[in-house]
């Protein structure tokens, strides 16, 4: 029974605890949108850019699913730019 209560308490909370990492293809560089982001159309986030080896900031414009992955466009502050990201 305290197997059963420690690994549903791991489930629930393991999403909210870990950074979400995905890969930018345009730019070619792996990004992380670290734990706290609240990843929805319109909300504002802060994301590692591997590449830029930095923090940027930027607007979520759009969410798709297409099976286990997602993609996610932003507005980045920081180049001005609209970048697509596939995360895991």
């Amino acid at each position: 029974m305290k197997k059963l209560i420690i690994t549903t308490l791991f489930t629930l909370s393991s999403p909210f605890a870990l950074a979400w990492d995905g890969y930018d293809y345009e730019n070619g560089t792996h990004i992380e949108i670290d734990k706290g982001n609240l990843v929805r159309n319109g909300s504002e986030i802060e994301f590692y850019d591997y590449q830029s080896s930095e923090y940027r900031s930027a607007v979520v414009q759009d969410i798709n699913s297409y099976g286990p992955s997602n993609e996610v466009e932003v507005y980045d502050y920081d180049t001005g730019e609209y970048r697509t990201f596939e995360m895991d």
